[in-house]
């Protein structure tokens, strides 16, 4: 009789830790993936966290102590103790100059790149205090060299590499590979030779949601990735090339992957240039863009192949949907977007300054 209480009672807690731990991973299993888009005045910095706990750094701002302080005050917000793997576009200050700093404040375990510099010598630069303090940070983790078809290794998340090292996807993603249409009207711009042609660019999907960021990639490069055939199928939202500047962004490739929402990363007097500007609030299917800052009225600048004046009030979204109205923003708070994505291909966007969100249905 006693045996067989026992053994009652036994199975009963067998029976309860396992109801417990299938509701734990139940819970995991629905927890969304969370996105924030941080604003570093026109540079790059994007922070993923996966369902399963993971972080993704894409990109850390310029160098100096305001875009660091930003990041860190997301990650903490995101409650994320270290990175594991941070992801550098490509090596210009407004994207890599802020990892010496970050790494002395926060342990980064992965550094993904396109590894050299230089394509001909086969090895890094090393011929400035800013690359070289990426280097000596990329040093203290686990180097990962990455190109096209390569996927960083997330639980819960395809992170797929599309471009890097001025190389191109070369077989459609699932979902991607139809013609384009828009490749007939598509012209070309100057062969760009810089590191923002060499940019590491991904596509990262949550089971129905998927979302575009290509760093600084250029035009012609953009092209190589939808023409003749779109390589990258539809995403539900998309980053803008290169803060939105007009060497970037043609209709080839924004209105190919149809986002249902673009994020432009662009700063008072830099980028949100009148061309890609209206490409992109053009694109079909798009429901909203929202922009990082304000964009100041400037005259067009011949390096950006502007050849109107960019931002001022009718080039800017309205106030609702953008993160920082400062024309000066050194010394204000950090001001976000976060997107909230769930496995249906459902999302929200709320911005840290008003407080306000968005919801996003499913794709239809």
């Amino acid at each position: 009789m006693i045996w067989s209480i026992i053994m009652r009672i036994a199975l009963s807690t067998i029976a309860l830790a396992a109801a417990v731990l299938l509701g734990v991973v139940f819970v995991s299993a629905q927890r969304p993936l969370e996105i924030y888009y941080i604003d570093v005045e026109g540079g790059g910095a994007t922070l993923f966290v996966s369902p399963s706990g993971e972080s993704l750094l894409v990109d850390a701002g310029n160098p100096g102590a305001r875009d660091v302080q930003r990041i860190l005050a997301v990650l903490s917000d995101a409650r994320i103790k270290q990175i594991d793997y941070f992801l550098a576009t490509h090596y210009h200050s407004d994207h890599v100059g802020g990892v010496p700093e970050l790494a002395g404040r926060i342990p980064i375990r992965h550094f993904v790149d396109h590894g050299p510099e230089n394509l001909d010598e086969g090895k890094f630069r090393g011929s400035d205090d800013l690359f070289n303090g990426y280097l000596a940070a990329r040093a203290k983790g686990q180097p990962l060299q990455v190109k096209p078809g390569d996927k960083v290794p997330i639980a819960g998340l395809d992170v797929f590499i599309v471009s890097s090292r001025g190389e191109h996807l070369t077989a459609a993603l699932p979902g991607g590979g139809a013609a384009n249409p828009l490749c007939a009207g598509f012209v070309r711009q100057e062969e760009d030779q810089s590191e923002n042609a060499r940019s590491v660019g991904i596509v990262l999907r949550h089971d129905r949601f998927s979302t575009l960021a290509l760093g600084d990639l250029t035009w012609n490069k953009e092209w190589e990735l939808v023409c003749p055939n779109n390589l990258l199928g539809v995403v539900d939202v998309y980053l803008t090339t290169h803060h939105g500047l007009d060497l970037s962004g043609p209709r080839a490739l924004v209105h190919a992957v149809r986002p249902r929402v673009a994020i432009m990363n662009n700063g008072p007097r830099k980028g949100a240039s009148s061309g890609a500007w209206a490409t992109v609030k053009s694109s079909p299917g798009l429901e909203d863009l929202w922009q990082l800052h304000y964009a100041l009225q400037r005259p067009p600048n011949a390096m950006f192949n502007e050849t109107r004046e960019s931002g001022g009030p009718e080039l800017n979204v309205p106030e609702r949907f953008i993160a920082n109205l400062a024309e000066e923003a050194a010394h204000t708070p950090t001001y976000y977007f976060r997107v909230t994505a769930r496995p249906d291909g459902s999302f929200t966007v709320f911005n840290s300054r008003t407080k306000d969100s968005k919801d996003y249905g499913p794709r239809r």
